[in-house]
């Protein structure tokens, strides 16, 4: 008896739960709770808006001068002047050093008064021959002296010439290392003259890339120095892959008339490439499902509001917004957070809304070393 009153209980509660499933599903009270009724699933929107996307090589490179070159002496002697200051700005061809020369000075003094006295036989003999009184022969004689003499001059000039250092181009005197009085020889540095009006900046890509760079394309560049972002071009691509690298050099040009810029530095630098503008939406926006991606997409029906799954061909990603490559038309509407509380056909609220950016417009890079 106990057992039967016991099973007629169970079924009486059972019915009473299937008889409230059955109200409950007939009143709308299960889409309410479930977010179906009373205005659907509460999602934020954004709309689809027009980007501007670019393909970024990056890679970090070396500043070098334009022309650069350490100023040595031509021949061992003591410094007598030294006519420059460490950070200077030299013309080209501006006397920087001056060596001891006072054997050289004699030595000319010497060889000219030679030339002298072997221009005034010369003509002396050339009036001579010319009335017969003197051979032909006395006459090339003292031309071959003359010439000795002129080019014994020409020797000791150059010689005085090699005491007298020039700047060989404008540019800035780095840092001296010698002293008036100081013994130089040939290879000795003095200073350091470097052209820094144009940076000569050199980095190296990965060799599958090669495709992808051209003399002429826009550079970007920046140090930890300086927060400036520096432009440029690139002027030159190297002729050889280097074999144990498998990478290639790049040269470009950027323009550093302010002095902003030193030899030495380390720079980051960005190739742009492939400049687009394309359609682009949230990263939070987006569900996968195996090797397919989706969005959900706002669609107006009788119940009112509700969203279809849209699938789409992602491209890059920079700055949260990932790049539409097909699957959406701008000014469609999304769901930008909630995704996961949504599916196929579901009525939604709007509960809040991204505001389209005013110009609608931003850049993409690629990944650190190569295209992202």
């Amino acid at each position: 008896m106990k057992r039967a009153a016991f099973l007629i209980f169970a079924l009486v509660v059972f019915a009473a739960m299937a008889v409230a499933v059955l109200i409950r599903s007939m009143t709308g009270e299960d889409d309410v709770a479930n977010g179906w009724g009373g205005g659907g699933v509460p999602v934020e929107v954004s709309p689809v808006e027009t980007r501007e996307f670019v393909d970024i090589v990056e890679a970090l490179g070396t500043a070098g001068a334009n022309e650069g070159v350490t100023i040595t002496a031509k021949v061992s002697d003591t410094i007598s002047r030294i006519n420059f200051d460490s950070g200077d700005y030299v013309e080209e061809g501006r006397i920087l050093v001056e060596l001891a020369s006072a054997e050289e000075a004699a030595g000319l003094n010497e060889a000219r008064a030679t030339l002298r006295e072997a221009e005034r036989e010369m003509t002396r003999i050339r009036d001579l021959t010319e009335r017969g009184v003197a051979p032909q022969s006395r006459q090339d004689e003292v031309l071959a002296v003359l010439e000795r003499a002129r080019a014994r001059v020409s020797q000791i000039e150059a010689r005085v010439a090699d005491h007298i250092i020039r700047a060989p181009f404008s540019g800035i005197i780095g840092l001296r290392h010698v002293s008036p009085g100081e013994l130089v020889g040939p290879g000795d540095a003095i200073a350091r003259l470097d052209d820094t009006s144009v940076i000569k900046l050199d980095f190296t890509v990965p060799e599958r890339f090669l495709s992808v760079l051209a003399e002429g394309m826009q550079v970007e560049a920046r140090t930890s120095a300086s927060e400036q972002t520096f432009t440029g071009e690139i002027a030159r691509i190297d002729s050889r892959v280097d074999p144990v690298t498998r990478a290639v050099t790049v040269r470009a040009l950027i323009d550093n008339e302010d002095g902003e810029l030193r030899p030495g530095q380390l720079m980051t630098v960005e190739v742009r490439r492939d400049e687009r503008q394309r359609p682009a939406v949230p990263g939070s926006a987006l569900t996968r499902y195996g090797n397919e991606v989706f969005v959900f997409v706002l669609t107006q029906t009788e119940r009112g509001t509700s969203v279809e799954r849209r699938l789409i061909e992602p491209g890059i990603r920079i700055n949260g917004m990932i790049e539409v490559l097909s699957g959406l038309e701008v000014g469609e509407r999304i769901v930008s957070e909630g995704v996961h509380r949504v599916s196929e056909g579901m009525p939604v609220t709007v509960a809040d809304e991204a505001p389209a950016s005013p110009n609608g417009a931003g850049s993409a890079t690629t990944s650190s070393g190569g295209v992202r």
